[in-house]
């Protein structure tokens, strides 16, 4: 069973609420959010923003392909990830952007690349990426205190975010594919938190505990939240990294997940255990393993 919480009751610590948090995060690892200050119609505009982007000739959106570069920042074609070795690469299109921190030579700070065109995109995917950023705070405080921790917990953990927004262009299941093509393929997500909001067309798929893959949608205005891998090894466990796919369906389907992971240097070790492993480290390494083009070899 996966948790329909109101965003509000989070930030204002209700108990019910956070007991509710708890449960999904250890149980799911995914909640459905509400009530938050991204509306339908805010959503609907980003939405819109990236569907004109992929739009766009192939040639067009060459002009910021991640592919030439070192990061992952700009456009990924149709093939350019694999989040899974015995699946063939996915077959949507993506377009990145993220945390930019000057002169850096970490590529989770690259610098973004944006398109001349459509006009208006920088812009609308910018403020989104800023307002985003602090719904995802709500629910990472809410997390913390449901944890049993001071809700101010990860603040400092977050000043520099490996933070990494996305439009995900999945086209209709293309008839080519087989058993090993997927939109994207089963994986757990790398980090801490995702907020994923979507333009309602069902597609995701989560895997529940009796081992089934089970169906979950949210509307414009409403968001999936669930927890990667990071999240999990830094609570020992307390939160689940839940495997999820996307198959595709015969209609086309955009969703703007936001993953939102610490600062690069962050110890996400199990609490208390006196191990380190890098936050910074484990998001290179499986980014690495993931986009065809930063594969080594």
């Amino acid at each position: 069973m996966i948790p329909r919480l109101d965003a509000q009751k989070i930030a204002a610590r209700d108990p019910e609420t956070l007991a509710a948090l708890r449960t999904g995060a250890r149980d799911a690892g995914f909640l459905t959010v509400y009530n938050t200050p991204l509306t339908s119609a805010r959503m609907r505009l980003v939405i819109a923003a990236y569907r004109a982007f992929f739009d766009l000739s192939d040639a067009e959106k060459r002009a910021v392909d991640m592919a030439v570069t070192g990061s992952n920042r700009g456009w990924g074609g149709a093939r350019s990830e694999q989040v899974d070795p015995n699946a063939n690469p996915d077959y949507k299109q993506v377009f990145d952007s993220g945390f930019e921190i000057p002169d850096s030579d970490l590529s989770v700070y690259a610098a973004n690349l944006w398109p001349e065109n459509p006009a208006g995109f920088r812009e609308i995917i910018q403020s989104y990426y800023t307002d985003a950023q602090a719904v995802a705070f709500v629910i990472l405080r809410g997390v913390a205190q449901a944890l049993g921790h001071a809700p101010d917990f990860f603040d400092d953990k977050f000043n520099r975010p490996m933070a990494l927004l996305r439009g995900n262009y999945y086209p209709p299941r293309p008839d080519w594919a087989g058993e090993k093509d997927f939109g994207i393929a089963a994986h757990t997500d790398y980090g801490c938190l995702t907020l994923l909001g979507t333009d309602g067309v069902p597609g995701l798929e989560v895997l529940s505990p009796d081992d089934t893959w089970m169906p979950v949608q949210a509307n414009p205005g409403e968001f999936i939240i669930n927890f990667g891998e990071m999240l999990e090894i830094w609570t020992g466990g307390q939160v689940k990294a839940t495997l999820h796919r996307v198959k595709g369906t015969q209609e086309e389907r955009i969703s703007v997940p936001l993953f939102f992971n610490p600062n690069y240097e962050t110890n996400v070790a199990p609490m208390g255990s006196g191990q380190v492993v890098s936050a910074g480290e484990h998001l290179q390494k499986r980014f690495n393993e993931t986009y065809v083009h930063l594969k080594a070899g």
